[in-house]
């Protein structure tokens, strides 16, 4: 994988994260701008690109497998009644320009491409936040727009027949251990009882590090949580969870996540005031 210019975000002068903006990656995989290397203030990586597991998570960004039938998650397209298929309905998002870009974050517009189509233009909004000395947060917005002549659709394996696979939205893969993170809200525990439930807050924790996610707007905050711990690390904020999410021609989805990165594991208390701190800046 090559890059054109990548970003490095930095948080008090430390390096954690770096954008890939061109990443050349197969048809298949739905290239796409991503986040990769994520780290922890002490340099623990919190991030996996194309793992062997699944070759087209790619870092953290918005990965969506079904646009008006177009494929932006990469890898199989789950059709009702036929289960996971191959079709060649592959999109793209192309990185357009910065309008701004610093060390600690910066505004991209995107382009969703399908079949030599634009379908969805993005913006996207990045800030990486000093909280304490053990934890930074990722400030993640994104604004798709519709610009077509007709009404376009987002849908997920789960509107599509397979029960309980509503991804599609904001996606951070996250890093694979030998044993599987645990995952907790402030009132469950485990993948079984969060996964598909809403929840202001979100933990998955590994060795030695946490990762926190909040919705960040009333509108967010209402999309289910996908889950992921045993198969795999993965954390996403569902835009298409029972129902497609409609977008009319040139209306605008816009969604905003804020990912607290820390050391070690904070108890729930103090994980709710990570939140409290990161959402409230």
């Amino acid at each position: 994988m090559t890059t054109d210019d990548p970003l490095v975000l930095r948080v008090a002068g430390r390096p954690v994260g770096r954008y890939v903006t061109r990443p050349e990656l197969p048809a298949g995989l739905a290239p796409r701008p991503c986040l990769h290397p994520v780290t922890t203030l002490a340099g623990t990586a919190v991030t996996e690109l194309s793992p062997a597991d699944h070759l087209h998570h790619l870092g953290v960004g918005v990965a969506v497998p079904d646009v008006e039938g177009h494929n932006f998650w990469g890898g199989r397209t789950y059709v009702r009644d036929r289960g996971p298929t191959e079709p060649a309905n592959h999109g793209a998002q192309r990185h357009a320009s910065f309008q701004l870009h610093d060390p600690d974050g910066f505004v991209e517009e995107l382009r969703w491409i399908a079949g030599g189509v634009e379908l969805l233009r993005e913006r996207r909004t990045v800030a990486a936040v000093e909280l304490t000395d053990t934890a930074w947060a990722l400030d993640f917005t994104f604004s798709l727009t519709n610009v077509t002549p007709g009404p376009l659709s987002i849908g997920s394996p789960a509107t599509n027949g397979r029960p309980g696979a509503a991804y599609g939205g904001f996606f951070w893969r996250a890093r694979k251990e030998s044993t599987a993170p645990d995952v907790f809200t402030a009132d469950r525990e485990g993948e079984p009882e969060v996964h598909g439930t809403r929840a202001d807050w979100l933990a998955l924790a590994g060795a030695g590090w946490t990762l926190i996610f909040a919705g960040a707007t009333e509108r967010t905050r209402r999309d289910p949580w996908f889950v992921r711990a045993a198969e795999y690390p993965g954390v996403g904020s569902s835009l298409a969870h029972t129902d497609r999410l409609p977008v009319p021609s040139g209306e605008t989805v816009v969604r905003r996540v804020v990912t607290v990165v820390a050391d070690g594991r904070p108890d729930r208390a103090d994980a709710a005031a990570l939140v409290r701190k990161a959402v409230s800046r």
